[in-house]
């Protein structure tokens, strides 16, 4: 019986030799009441659907601690949290559900980096982990392929002393073909990634596990939960027009992108919406790649204009109608698309290998340059910081895109003062909205508030920005506030 793929060959069939198959409801029930359970899953897809399932619906008093790499859906997203089974969670959250119950403190919710929250798992004492379920579109007795996302299943494999298997077979085992699992490691010994492009392969098809550690394999046919991502407004259009032109001003100012640039999104509408408009601007014989975390619609636009050399990430965060695209032609996308672990896709090392510009959008940002990406007010969690800190810190050109307003121009998201600060001043260098760009790259702090008022604020509330920025000046202090008047904007 076939115990792995042959070398990094081709997997014609799904279950290969003597496995332990279980139902869902059997395998939930071998997980402890307090068990600290690591899953798959990154930008809504690839997660386990049954186990998780099983474990809402069970009727002992869990208390469980979830850890995974990314978003998920909503079996693990609504349906474990609403029944009261997840007491402490790690490391992003998606849902209204989710949401509620970290506000409400119900769940005791830490929010991690996604490039690190593997080592902090396998070597960092974060948790101590128990059991790992994921999601494979094959598996042996001691390998699996991932399905549509990879995450830091490699590192929670090995960290578990025991793994759970969903084999889920609504995906296409031709997903194989886009997989690069390389593993780093372990520190202080760790050796530099060899990775001299985003395009190139230096990993298998499959992750490798300690055969002792496999209790159940539980068959699936659940498909993945789909993004829908809204379609792109004026305001949108405006920032991808206003983004093309400074990425056109860039490349001809830097040498470093005389033959390529190296771009990265975050997840998201206008995420999406700036891939897909991208592809309308001018590169000139420059290569064009993707290197971040998650592939989406927008990209795929690129790739079919022949706009795109190739996109490497860690997950596939489509629309249905993106992943029909996907599964409909799978190996001809695995020619320019390539899938590799958290660890490795959000390596800081090769995001400044790479030079690339990051452009990730925010909640708000405040005059000086600080960015909120998570809390509303300063309190109230939305979703997570997921990966975007990881591209702010390390990324050659970092860009902060945003609408400057919400609710019809009722709330400014150009703020004097964010109470909730994941990137600092130090992270982004350029604040994008469809007002304009503010480049405050060299800029001491009055002169970025100055720069960003001028450039990046609603008409509405410019003056306002202003008159705060004129009475704060007069303090003799490197960054003035007025912290109470400051206050009133949230």
């Amino acid at each position: 019986m076939t115990r792995a793929p042959p070398g990094n060959g081709p997997v014609e069939r799904r279950l290969h030799g003597d496995l332990p198959l279980v139902d869902a409801t059997e395998a939930a029930a071998g997980i402890a009441a307090d068990a600290t359970v690591l899953t798959s899953g990154f930008g809504s897809v690839g997660y386990p659907k049954a186990v998780p399932l099983a474990l809402a619906e069970d009727d002992r008093d869990l208390a469980l601690t979830v850890v995974h790499s990314g978003n998920v859906g909503e079996e693990i997203d609504v349906d474990l949290v609403e029944s009261g089974a997840i007491a402490r969670r790690f490391s992003y959250q998606f849902s209204s559900a989710a949401r509620t119950a970290t506000n409400r403190r119900e769940i005791a919710f830490g929010d991690r980096n996604a490039s690190s929250i593997g080592d902090e798992v396998q070597y960092g004492g974060l948790v101590d982990p128990d059991v790992a379920v994921v999601e494979a579109i094959a598996v042996g007795e001691d390998w699996f392929v991932p399905s549509t996302s990879i995450g830091q299943v490699p590192a929670f494999v090995d960290a578990a002393d025991e793994l759970v298997v969903e084999l889920n077979r609504t995906q296409p085992l031709e997903l194989q073909a886009l997989h690069d699992i390389y593993r780093p490691g372990k520190p202080p010994d760790r050796e530099p990634i060899p990775l001299t492009g985003p395009g190139e392969r230096i990993g298998t098809n499959h992750v490798s596990f300690d055969p002792e550690k496999l209790v159940g394999v539980v068959e699936t046919d659940v498909p993945d939960s789909t993004y829908t991502f809204r379609e792109p407004t004026d305001d949108d259009l405006a920032i991808a027009t206003n983004l093309g032109s400074f990425l056109a001003r860039e490349m001809e100012r830097s040498p470093v992108f005389d033959d390529a640039i190296h771009l990265q999104f975050g997840v998201g509408s206008l995420g999406n919406a700036l891939m897909g408009e991208l592809k309308e601007l001018d590169f000139g014989d420059r290569e064009v790649v993707y290197f971040g975390e998650l592939i989406q619609d927008g990209l795929f636009d690129m790739l079919d204009a022949g706009r795109l050399e190739c996109a490497s990430a860690t997950s596939m965060a489509l629309t249905e109608e993106g992943q029909e695209r996907l599964f409909a032609d799978v190996e001809r996308y695995a020619e320019d698309i390539v899938l590799r672990p958290a660890d490795i896709a959000n390596h800081p090392g090769l995001i400044d290998q790479f030079g690339v510009v990051g452009v990730n959008s925010a909640i708000e940002f405040d005059i000086y340059g600080n960015v909120n990406s998570t809390h509303v007010g300063g309190t109230r969690m939305i979703n997570g910081v997921g990966g975007s800190a990881d591209f702010n810190r390390n990324s050659l050109v970092t860009v902060c895109a945003l609408p400057s307003s919400l609710k019809g121009g009722d709330i400014s998201r150009v703020v004097p003062m964010t109470f909730h600060v994941d990137h600092t001043e130090h992270d982004v260098d350029i604040f994008v909205t469809e007002q304009g760009v503010a480049d405050v790259r060299g800029l001491s702090p009055v002169e970025r508030a100055e720069v960003i008022i001028e450039n990046c604020a609603h008409p509405s509330f410019a003056d306002d920005l202003r008159s705060y920025l004129d009475d704060v000046r007069e303090q003799d202090s490197h960054i003035p506030h007025d912290i109470e008047r400051a206050a009133t904007w949230q």
